[in-house]
């Protein structure tokens, strides 16, 4: 399997790009994520266990809880070139984008009277 799909893959779930993001704010507990992100549990260490064999997160016992955090040495690194080029390069075309994207979601529902 191609190493670049195996990271990204693991990126292009958006549960799992919730978890990096609300790790990225400090390290979590199961627990405090399920809480934060309104997840199942078992959802959430089925993702976290995904993102461990890659190394994206990290894993510390305390007690019973089990501790999570993002991987200071490469992935926190890359959020940051990430965030930077979101920045200077994607903002005015990314709202167009986002706009698009929520309107194929919404229409739908118009059309189903829902919205």
């Amino acid at each position: 399997m191609n190493k670049y799909y195996l990271f990204f893959g693991n990126l292009a779930n958006p549960l799992k790009i919730e978890i990096i993001t609300e790790l990225k704010k400090g390290s979590r507990s199961v627990l405090e994520l399920a809480d934060k992100l309104k997840a199942e549990q078992s959802k959430l260490s089925h993702a976290l266990h995904s993102l461990r064999c890659c190394s994206i997160v990290n894993v510390k016992q305390d007690g019973k809880k089990r501790i999570y955090s993002l991987n200071k040495e490469t992935i926190l690194p890359i959020l940051k070139i990430i965030d930077k080029h979101e920045n200077k390069f994607c903002k005015k075309y990314c709202k167009a984008l986002k706009k698009k994207s929520l309107d194929v979601i919404t229409e739908p529902l118009r059309t189903l009277r829902i919205l």
